[in-house]
């Protein structure tokens, strides 16, 4: 592409780099109108002789188009393609889920020139027909050799997509001695449930059980017999080390202890688990005693990615320390 000033009939076909405006200031042309014959006259008329037009290379390809392919190159599942216009689409959701993002494919995609794709930050919950990225081509064409190197990147997984939550039946157990169970439900369960309600899932059972290793296993089992594809716990303290009770009761299981303890504020002492089944490895959050708070805590940034069957580890869990600190920390 070359910009060039050209006289108004030989710029028939190229597109205009300026808007250009009629005697009263108002627009009659807007930058980036492919030139028409028709055109000429009006233009003529407002004494324009010469104007400032893009010319297109051969292998050129403009912006409306680019931005189609591009938004077909980096959309995956659950993601809807809007309409160009102006080198810009617009990409929403299809349904509701935890926003996942390829953010190196991301990176190299947006440091070729004149391609830019702008995203919410990666696992955002998002709601159906929210709008998750904007592509802008930033001239008014681009080589298609440009496009074919941000598809090679991309490679038929795309960039971003939006995960659908599967895991839907939510099992609870609530630890804690039976003198204090009352208490313990009345602080911690109404906020679970709300959590569990929140994301479109189910509370299928919910176990109070004394802080003993054996009987918080049997209670795991009890909610794994029920048909719980994920378990949330919680008491009255929170899990201090890997050999406290839940952990303990885990391994009893055959469990794995995937982390003990994250970056994050509120949520620091956070135990995440998996309990093998004959054909799953159902996820069990030891919450902290933030989960009584509806408070953005770290409950809120992994169970939604659990739900979406994302296999969570401690890497995943370190990777939430740059912005970990959560609003109502900050505000203390």
């Amino acid at each position: 592409m070359h910009i060039k000033t050209l006289p108004v009939v030989a710029a028939v076909g190229h597109i205009l780099c300026h808007n250009i405006a009629d005697d009263q200031g108002r627009k009659a042309f807007n930058k980036g109108r492919r030139l028409r014959p028709e055109d000429i006259s009006q233009l003529t008329g407002l004494g324009v002789a010469t104007v400032r037009v893009a010319v297109l290379e051969p292998d050129d390809v403009h912006e409306d188009e680019a931005a189609l392919r591009l938004a077909q190159i980096v959309a995956g599942p659950g993601v809807i393609i809007g309409e160009p216009h102006a080198g810009r689409v617009n990409l929403r959701s299809a349904y509701a889920g935890p926003l996942m993002i390829d953010t190196d494919t991301l990176l190299a995609i947006n440091l070729i020139d004149g391609l830019t794709v702008a995203t919410l930050p990666p696992y955002t919950l998002v709601a159906a027909d929210q709008m998750l990225a904007t592509i802008k081509i930033i001239p008014f064409a681009v080589p298609a050799s440009d496009l074919a190197q941000a598809g090679a990147a991309a490679g038929v997984q795309g960039v971003l997509h939006v995960a659908p939550m599967v895991r839907r039946h939510i099992g609870v157990a609530l630890v804690s001695n039976p003198t204090a169970r009352a208490r313990v439900e009345r602080g911690m369960l109404p906020a679970i449930v709300g959590r569990i309600t929140d994301l479109g899932a189910t509370m299928i059972g919910c176990c109070h059980v004394p802080s003993d290793e054996i009987e918080v296993a049997a209670s795991l089992n009890e909610l794994l017999a029920a048909g719980a594809d994920l378990i949330i716990t919680a008491g009255e303290t929170s899990v201090v080390d890997r050999d406290d009770v839940i952990p303990r009761a885990v391994r009893r299981l055959g469990g794995e202890i995937a982390h003990y303890g994250a970056p994050v504020e509120p949520g620091n002492l956070l135990l995440l688990a998996y309990l093998n089944t004959a054909d799953d490895r159902i996820p069990l959050i030891g919450a902290p005693g933030c989960v009584r708070s509806r408070d953005q805590n770290i409950v809120d940034l992994i169970l939604p990615r659990l739900m979406a069957n994302e296999r969570i580890g401690r890497r995943e869990i370190v990777a939430l320390g740059p912005g970990g600190l959560l609003g109502a920390a900050r505000r203390g």
